[in-house]
């Protein structure tokens, strides 16, 4: 048992989660709201051996330095790899911090939001950002039967979105580190990026957090009347071609929250389709992520 635990920032933990957490622990508080400052992170944490924290807090090497009674983090948000952690996981392992994550709890809430756009803009539903009627993108209303997708990143995310697009029959291809045989059998090509990108109308990047693939070329690549979806937690492509390609033609893109996109102020772009909130935080989200991060602590707990 830790002799006190900490959750640094709101963990949004469904109810019945937080109850449990006081079963691994001496003493449980759980703050609600975020620390704004290094040093106030610090003081919450004081000599607890066990600490909580979401998205919305970073852990540097500096404040773990600060805080030598730590043995235990639970990230209660994704870990991909530590590259991409707001913890500095490889600091706080050389110290003999134990360091664990989850994932994979928010994709379904991912894969429905694409699945809506697509068909929102395909048919022409609803209004653009700047509140004038949405024309269907192809003139007529259009089915997602026949539409050329390119996934770009088929990890966990990316293999569930292409699913779901084939279910509705679109004709998939798709993009990764290497070529997948599980996709392979479900009859997904894989392709180079660049042709990727040539020859799909629609391309969704599934990518961890700042990973960026798209560049002047691949921006050139692409071209004009594409449709382009981010689901990453940042943006997969650097600022200016992206910006350039958004000017020219009649490109759009949709990205569930502002991290995704990048730039408040491309907000104003009739063509870009942001809504500012994460589409994977659901209320079964909450219940998956709330029995993860207990099923950590009880394996840490299995292994001492």
């Amino acid at each position: 048992m830790f002799k006190k635990m900490i959750g640094i920032d709101p963990l949004q933990l469904i109810p019945s989660a937080d109850k449990a957490l006081e079963s691994f622990t001496e003493t449980l508080i759980l703050h609600t709201d975020t620390p704004t400052s290094a040093d106030a992170i610090v003081d919450r944490i004081g000599d607890a051996d066990a600490v909580l924290l979401s998205h919305r807090v970073t852990l540097t090497k500096d404040i773990l330095e600060r805080c030598p009674n730590i043995k235990y983090i639970g990230m209660c948000c994704s870990l991909y790899a530590p590259e991409s952690a707001n913890v500095d996981i490889n600091y706080a392992n050389s110290q003999g911090i134990i360091v664990k994550g989850v994932r994979d709890y928010g994709d379904e809430g991912v894969v429905e939001y694409i699945v809506s756009e697509l068909v929102r803009c395909l048919h022409g539903i609803g209004k653009t950002p700047d509140g004038k009627p949405r024309n269907p993108w192809s003139g007529i209303p259009r089915e997602i039967t026949g539409l050329k997708v390119g996934i770009v990143g088929l990890g966990k995310s990316g293999g569930m979105v292409a699913d779901a697009l084939r279910f509705f029959g679109a004709d998939i291809t798709y993009f990764a580190r290497s070529e997948k045989q599980d996709a392979k059998d479900k009859g997904y090509e894989f392709l180079p990026l660049d042709e990727l990108l040539e020859v799909n109308e629609v391309v969704i990047a599934c990518l961890n957090k700042n990973t960026v693939l798209l560049h002047e070329n691949e921006f050139s690549k692409l071209g004009n009347h594409k449709m382009l979806f981010n689901t990453g937690l940042s943006p997969a492509w650097d600022a200016e071609p992206f910006k350039k390609w958004l000017d020219t033609g009649d490109n759009v893109v949709y990205c569930d929250t502002l991290g995704a996109l990048g730039d408040k102020d491309l907000l104003s772009k009739p063509n870009v389709n942001c809504l500012e909130v994460s589409t994977g935080r659901t209320q079964q989200a909450f219940v998956r992520l709330s029995e993860k991060v207990l099923a950590n602590i009880t394996a840490y707990f299995k292994k001492q």
